[in-house]
């Protein structure tokens, strides 16, 4: 991509020491982005109708404006996992009182012209203002006209007006205009990603990942798994059949999930599953029925891998007492 004029001038701008000082950003959640919660998606860096995000790969969707720092499953909502001011200002804006609901074709009209949910608009100055959506109802500390520091818990995650899973939506606007804290230049070198930055503590770029893992009797329905109730802390010896499952984030095309499942008596199943398709979210899993009368009890371990070419991206191990 090429600069010329005003855009150069821009860029310029977004690589001085001087914008570096005066406006940075921290985190706008409160968890370990390594475990406990992770980016599901970024900004979307492409202007055609395709997508993707500030390393080319395929966190975004068409039109995003802003980063996703998402939770594991609808149940941590109950958590209150807070949503913190990314930098000092004054508030400029809130929204409360929407419910905390999946969104989907049947509940489109209801958050019409409100898909932020409910939210907090904050004015840094010079131009700048950062926007989180999505937070839990009644959730909502600060009111207009209020001064905020950097860090100030404003609200809860959650998952009101146009969210499909549980997260905090982070925007920044400059003037108005989107800007991805990750390439705030606005230039995407698809060979050296991210070459500027509006974080103080830069989060770790994941290009995938797992958000869960978890033992079950049988396959397990994709919404129990979203909802954060479909893995078992034990199985009774009588369980029709050991199933174990992985629950994917950003998955590409030729990705492989290495499932297996070790008891008391050795390897019950392993596999490997080869994904066909790059998924914002999915899940597979693999089982095995009961054969006998009764499973051997004890402790059993399953462990899920994924990897990409030669790298693995990430690894769950999880364990079960079978009684």
């Amino acid at each position: 991509m090429k600069l010329t004029g005003a855009a150069l001038s821009l860029a310029l701008a977004f690589a001085s020491p001087a914008l570096a000082e005066a406006f940075l950003l921290s985190s706008p959640i409160d968890c370990d982005l390594a475990s406990d919660c992770y980016i599901q998606q970024y900004v979307d860096s492409d202007p055609s109708p395709r997508a993707s995000d500030f390393t080319c790969s395929t966190l975004s969707y068409d039109g995003h404006k802003g980063t996703d720092f998402a939770l594991t499953s609808r149940s941590e909502i109950a958590r209150n996992i807070r949503v913190l001011a990314s930098a000092a200002g004054r508030v400029k804006g809130v929204r409360d009182g929407m419910a905390d609901v999946s969104y989907s074709k049947e509940t489109a009209d209801e958050v019409a012209g409100r898909e932020c949910g409910n939210g907090v608009v904050i004015d840094h100055g010079d131009g700048w203002e950062t926007q989180y959506c999505h937070l839990k109802k009644g959730s909502v500390l600060v009111k207009p006209g209020q001064k905020i520091w950097r860090g100030q818990e404003i609200g809860f995650v959650g998952q009101s007006g146009k969210a499909a899973f549980p997260h905090v939506h982070l925007s920044v606007r400059k003037d108005g205009k989107v800007i991805d804290p990750f390439d705030p230049d606005g230039v995407t070198n698809c060979a050296a990603a991210g070459d500027s930055t509006l974080w103080k503590v830069r989060p770790d770029y994941r290009p995938g990942g797992l958000i869960g893992a978890g033992f079950a009797p049988t396959v397990p329905e994709f919404d129990d798994i979203k909802a954060g109730s479909a893995a078992v802390q034990t199985l009774p010896a009588n369980a029709p059949a050991l199933v174990i499952w992985g629950y994917l984030f950003g998955s590409q095309p030729d990705d492989i999930l290495k499932l297996s499942i070790t008891g008391p008596q050795g390897v019950v199943i392993a596999d490997d599953v080869t994904l066909t398709k790059a998924q914002a979210q999915s899940f597979r899993a693999i089982g095995k029925k009961r054969r006998g009368k009764r499973w051997p009890t004890g402790r059993y371990s399953g462990e899920v891998i994924l990897t990409r070419g030669l790298k693995t991206l990430d690894q769950k191990i999880i364990s079960i007492d079978v009684r």
